[in-house]
């Protein structure tokens, strides 16, 4: 008999997260559904989750809220039976300059993608305890490393984000819970697309792999850090970004 594979993934309702529970389904998990306020979005990667023969379940909570955490936690666990594996991918962001950023947008950002983290990273651990063990994935950012103008609070977050990773990799190693953070460099979504209407084109013709990610880049990174295949994976931090942050501004043109 096949152990019991089940997910919660937030932020779920679309994008970067949506692709992550699609994935997570056609590699066999079982995937439960975050969303704040898109409803309509949770409830239709649901259903693409079940077309593949998987179970989901819809699952709303704001994740900078503790008590709607505990209450998340709780309903998950009541519909599932357990839990093998949390993604952390809900989050935010606000584009203004750092002299014009305004302090409730500061923070929402860091009350959404760094406590929301921190919290549902405590409450999966606590249950992965109890029942001998699991893995987090922390969805990060090239906010993680290299400095975004015009996003500040996105970056100070992402940041926070990494280190957290580390430390929990380190405390929770010994209760058999890997932790690691999978962070995407330019990938193709609707919000990206609102940013810039030729996303692709700016970003692609600066990545070494000459093209930007998609959702499924972003996909099989945490399947692989999911499954055990990774057994021996934890604390570290994938950069699944086609080399954009691998690379130093070059002073020279190419010859």
């Amino acid at each position: 008999m096949k152990p019991d594979k089940r997910a919660l993934v937030t932020g779920a309702s679309k994008g970067i997260g949506r692709g992550i529970a699609l994935g997570l389904a056609e590699a066999g998990w079982d995937v439960g559904v975050n969303y704040n306020g898109d409803v309509a979005g949770a409830r239709e990667t649901a259903s693409a989750i079940e077309s593949r023969g998987r179970r989901a379940w819809v699952l709303q909570a704001d994740v900078g809220d503790r008590a709607q955490v505990e209450s998340l936690f709780s309903r998950f666990i009541e519909s599932a039976g357990g839990i093998e594996l949390l993604v952390n991918n809900a989050g935010v962001q606000t584009w203004a300059p750092l002299l014009e950023l305004k302090e409730e947008d500061w923070d929402r950002t860091i009350r959404t993608n760094l406590k929301g983290t921190f919290l549902c990273l405590q409450a999966a651990a606590r249950l992965m305890q109890s029942a001998g063990g699991g893995a987090v994935i922390n969805i990060g950012s090239g906010a993680n490393k290299a400095p975004f103008p015009n996003l500040s609070d996105y970056c100070a977050s992402k940041g926070g984000i990494e280190n957290l990773t580390k430390v929990a990799a380190v405390e929770f190693g010994p209760l058999g819970i890997r932790v690691n953070c999978v962070a995407p460099g330019a990938i193709e979504i609707e919000r990206t697309q609102q940013e810039d209407p030729d996303y692709a084109g700016t970003w692609g013709a600066r990545t070494p792999l000459r093209r930007v990610g998609q959702v499924n880049d972003v996909a099989r990174a945490v399947v692989y850090l999911g499954d055990e295949a990774a057994a021996f994976v934890t604390g570290q931090t994938l950069y699944v970004d086609g080399g954009l942050f691998s690379q130093v501004p070059w002073p020279y043109e190419d010859e």
